[in-house]
Order: structure tokens, then C-alpha cells, then sequence
């Protein structure tokens, strides 16, 4: 298909005879939406030579008009295929394109386009593709072939044509203020799978078949027919179209006539007129009939209904009577095997676990020191003692040293209270205690360490030796610290925050240990901490707090 377009100047339009918008110089279309073909000034002068053709006053002005129109005051025109290019479902496409008369149009801006000018397929200018204005469809499946350009002679490839591909494509050539196009009809030919033929089953006397196939571009055609070539009008149609514009039809068919044999599905392409066909084969017994002896029967068989529904519900009620009972006898036995199963694998897996406990306990017992997890397990290696508060000796200051070194529980709403043991210190020996801190913003807990020897001086207090856990805030840090200043500080990483932490005091290795009893995981040690005097557990809502001098 061919139709050639003409402008001088985009931006310009006329209305054509036809009353629909056309560019200056454009060839004129026929309202039935073809090109005004251009004839030729020989042919108009044989025509002078029928008088009757043509008034003698109205010819020579024709041949005037036609002498302007084809003037090479246009300087070129645009050729394309008279008839639309047809191209397999996935194959490549060439659409041709060529100048008339003969030239190079490499120095020309050359477009394809489909609806509009921009953004289009493919755009050729000053002798490279330009990728600016592709449309994304189109991007890395396209491509000018210039072999002939210097004879105005190109082409556009489409690679892997897809259905969104079929239509019209305009062949734009731009030279300075002139441009011509052609349009380019492309069809995608989608050819489907063969069409499946099964019966559905008995209908309205007689026997439905479904045919299906899938994979078809265009819409295409389904015909039924019998052995004979007739035509068999279908009992419903449905097309559906996939995500890739492919079409699945279904078509349906009662046949009623037994002596049909065969039916045969086709289904064909409308633009090639290819087509696949398969046939199914309708056995004469799959027919329902009609008997002569059905109308006899219809008399006695109520009768015969009748009594065979009394005889049957006699023999029902007896053996259902006995399969109750059997029933019932075998269900009690299933449930008391299945009680003893379950009570069996219960205990056997109780066993199991108690096996595996039992073994896991003994591996950690043997080098439980080492392991820093399972903290309940490590409290059978250490001896609990109780922390209570002691409301007798409170620091109204709030300071982390008083003159009475011991460990300070500074409440929200008041001052300090001391914590107090049922014994003066810990001077050897394994213990463990528990610190219930809640969802607290600020608190220190740990131990701090008396001199062996007192002399009642400040001196004694500088000596004071505190090794604690620290949260302000989101922030948690391990510390050791005195009076005169932090000996060691580490920040820590709480995934959990502690609502109850325990802590273990092993004096004689010189260990203090911290566990999160949310998750029961292991906080911090302080593995060295080398103690000499007596220790004391210490706790507070607070941080630690440092004097000026220190």
C-alpha cells in the first residue's frame, strides 16, 4: 500500500477537499480515503482527443494545473511498496523506502514514525541514528539500512517483529524547508498452536465439543465442519488476547446428528490464510436414544421401583445395624491404640530430651567457666545471696563516694538507700545475685572493692574500686573506676534491653560476670580484676558521677 504526503512547511496546514486538515502540497485523498494518483499530462492530451470527454474550455486549464503539480519545484518525492509487507510472529521486517526521482538522501533527515512525528521509531540524521527520540518499544530492535542511500533508496529493520508492531509506518525524508512521506503497511502474521478438539460431554440431544488454540495474530477465523466440507454454525465463540497480544479462542458445537462420524475444527489466519485444522471422531453409541421398549417399561417401573426400594431398605437396615457395630467396635480399639501410641512417643520423647539435657548439662559442667551462655546452668555453680536495701545510713548528696563506702540504691523519687549483705563482704568464694532494673533510663550496677587495711582517711576512699555496668540513656558501657578517675572504659552493644540482669562474683578467679535475663544472654566479664580486699555489690538509678579533681 502506498500513499505519499507532501510539505513545504509543518507548522502550515489546509484543509482538503474533504474537509479534513492536510499539509500544503499534500497529495489530495478521496473521501473514501485512498490517494489521488497523480496522471500524467500525456495521458490528459489523449484525452483532448475525446471531445466529449472534457469541455473544450475546461481542458487546457487541467492540463495547466497538472503541468504545475508535477514541476520539480518540489524536488523529490517518496515511494513505498503498493501492497502491505507481511511478516511472520517473531521474524524480521524490512520496510522499504525510496526517493523519486533517484538521489542521495544522505545529507537528509530521514524519520519513521506511526501516529505522530515524535517520539518515533527511528531517526537518521547527519549520517548516524539518533536515539533521542526512539520510542522505548522500539529501542535496540531497529535499524536503518543505508546500503543504497546514495540512490535514496532505505529501509527499516525490525527485529523480532512482535503484534504491538502490526500497522501503518510514514516514511518521513526532510530536506531543509522540504519534506515528503510514504506510508509503509506492515501485518504480523501470528500463526497458532493446532486447535484441541474434545467432547464436553451429552447436550440438548446430543453431544458438545470444545476446539481451542492459542497464539494466533490477528483475530482469526473458526470453522466448523463435517466429513462432507458443510459448514456447522458454532454454539458460542470467545476470543481472549494475552499480555503479548496473542489471541485464545474457544469455539463450542453440539452435534445431534449421530451419523456426522467426523467434526472438523479450523481455525485460519485472516491475513495469510494459513490455517490448522483437527478433527474428532463421534462414536454412534455416545448418542442418547430413545427405545421402543422405554415406553412399555414406563408402566411397570414404578412398580418394580417400588418394591425393590422396600427390599433394599430392608437389607440396608440390617447391614447397617451390623456395620454400626463393627464400627463401633473398631473405632474403640483405634482410639485405645492410638491413646498407647501417643502416650508411648510422649514418654519417648520426654526421654529423649531428658537424654539430651542430661548430656548438654554434663559438656557444659566439665567447662562451664569457658561458656558464657545457658545462665541458669551457671548459677548451680554458685551460691545466692540476698541484697536488701538498708535505710539506716542514707547519703543525702547523692555522690558515688561517700564517707560510708558501700553500694548505693538512689531510688527515682528520693535519696540514696544502701544495699546491705547478711555478712560484711565477700572475701573468697562463688556468689551470684539478681537486680530487677525495669525499664530504667540511668543506672549503674556491679561491685566495688574496700582496702584490706582502713585508716579512716580520704586516702581510704580514693582506694575504693568500682567495676560496673553503666546505662545513660540508649548507651551502655563497662567501667572500672575509682575516685581518682575511669582505669578502663568499653562501650557495649545491647541488642535486648535488660529488665533483669544477674550477676556472678567468682573472688578467687578474679571474675565478675553480667547476663541479660530478658534473653539470657551474656553481657560483659571483667576477667581480671585481681581483688585484695573485700567486696561489696553496688547499685544505682543513676550514672557514675566523678569529683572536679578526679
Amino acid at each position: 500500500m502506498l500513499t505519499t504526503r507532501t510539505t513545504r512547511c509543518k507548522s502550515c496546514l489546509e484543509p482538503d477537499r474533504v474537509g479534513a486538515l492536510r499539509r500544503p502540497g499534500a497529495w489530495p485523498r478521496n473521501p473514501l480515503g485512498s490517494t489521488w494518483m497523480r496522471a500524467p499530462c500525456s495521458a490528459l492530451k489523449k484525452m483532448a482527443g475525446f471531445p466529449g470527454l472534457f469541455p473544450a474550455d475546461v481542458l487546457p486549464a487541467l492540463l495547466l494545473w497538472v503541468s504545475m503539480w508535477g514541476s520539480p519545484v518540489s524536488g523529490f518525492s517518496v515511494m513505498g511498496p503498493a501492497q502491505p509487507i507481511k511478516v511472520s510472529l517473531g521474524a524480521d521486517a524490512t520496510l522499504p523506502c525510496q526517493l523519486s526521482s533517484e538521489q542521495s538522501a544522505a545529507h537528509m533527515q530521514i524519520r519513521w514514525y506511526r501516529t505522530q512525528l515524535s517520539p518515533a521509531v527511528l531517526v537518521y540524521q547527519d549520517g548516524q541514528e539518533q536515539d533521542g527520540e526512539q520510542m522505548l518499544e522500539y529501542r535496540g530492535r531497529t535499524e536503518l539500512v543505508e546500503d543504497s542511500i546514495g540512490r535514496g533508496a532505505v529501509a527499516l529493520l525490525i527485529q523480532h517483529v512482535r503484534a504491538s508492531d502490526d500497522g501503518q509506518y510514514w516514511c518521513h525524508f526532510n530536506d531543509g524547508h522540504i519534506s515528503r512521506e510514504a506510508v509503509v503497511e506492515l501485518h504480523v502474521i501470528g500463526l497458532g498452536s493446532a486447535p484441541h478438539v474434545r467432547m464436553m460431554g451429552p447436550e440438548d440431544h446430543g453431544i458438545q465439543v470444545l476446539c481451542s488454540s492459542g497464539g494466533w495474530f490477528p483475530k482469526p477465523r473458526v470453522q466448523w465442519s463435517d466429513m462432507a466440507g458443510e459448514k456447522l454454525l458454532s454454539l458460542s465463540e470467545s476470543q481472549t488476547q494475552d499480555g503479548d497480544g496473542l489471541f485464545h479462542v474457544e469455539a463450542s458445537l453440539v452435534v445431534t446428528d449421530s451419523s456426522l462420524g467426523n467434526v472438523t475444527c479450523s481455525i485460519q489466519n485472516p491475513v495469510s490464510g494459513q490455517e490448522k485444522a483437527s478433527a474428532i471422531f463421534l462414536p454412534e453409541p455416545f448418542f442418547p436414544r430413545t427405545s421402543p421398549w422405554k415406553t412399555a417399561l414406563a408402566g411397570t417401573l414404578p412398580v418394580l421401583v417400588l418394591l425393590l426400594i422396600g427390599i433394599s431398605y430392608i437389607g440396608w437396615k440390617e447391614h447397617k445395624a451390623k456395620n454400626g457395630e463393627v464400627e463401633k467396635r473398631k473405632k474403640a480399639s483405634d482410639e485405645r491404640d492410638k491413646v498407647a501410641r501417643e502416650k508411648e512417643e510422649a514418654h519417648s520423647f520426654k526421654r529423649k530430651l531428658a537424654e539430651d539435657l542430661k548430656q548438654r548439662k554434663a559438656l557444659y559442667n566439665k567447662d562451664w567457666k569457658k561458656a558464657l551462655i545457658y545462665p541458669d546452668w551457671r548459677k548451680e555453680q554458685f551460691e545466692r545471696v540476698l541484697v536488701t536495701e538498708n535505710h539506716e545510713n542514707v547519703h543525702q548528696n547523692n555522690s558515688d563516694f561517700g564517707k560510708e563506702p558501700q553500694a548505693v540504691l538512689c531510688k527515682k523519687q528520693g535519696g540514696g538507700n544502701l544495699l546491705k549483705l547478711d555478712q560484711k563482704g565477700f572475701t573468697k568464694g562463688r556468689y551470684y545475685w539478681e537486680v530487677d532494673i525495669e525499664d530504667t533510663d540511668e543506672w549503674t550496677l556491679g561491685i566495688y572493692e574496700e582496702p584490706t587495711e582502713k585508716s579512716g582517711l580520704l586516702s581510704d576512699l580514693e582506694k575504693m574500686k568500682f567495676n560496673v555496668l553503666e546505662k545513660k540513656g540508649c548507651e551502655y558501657r563497662a567501667l572500672t573506676c575509682s575516685r581518682r578517675g575511669i582505669f578502663h572504659k568499653e562501650s557495649l552493644l545491647i541488642e535486648k534491653c535488660p529488665l533483669k540482669i544477674v550477676i556472678f562474683l567468682d573472688y578467687e578467679d578474679s571474675d565478675i560476670s553480667f547476663y541479660n535475663m530478658t534473653d539470657e544472654t551474656h553481657i560483659f566479664s571483667f576477667t581480671h580484676a585481681n581483688f585484695s580486699g573485700s567486696v561489696y555489690p553496688y547499685f544505682k538509678l543513676k550514672s557514675m558521677e566523678f569529683s572536679p579533681s578526679a
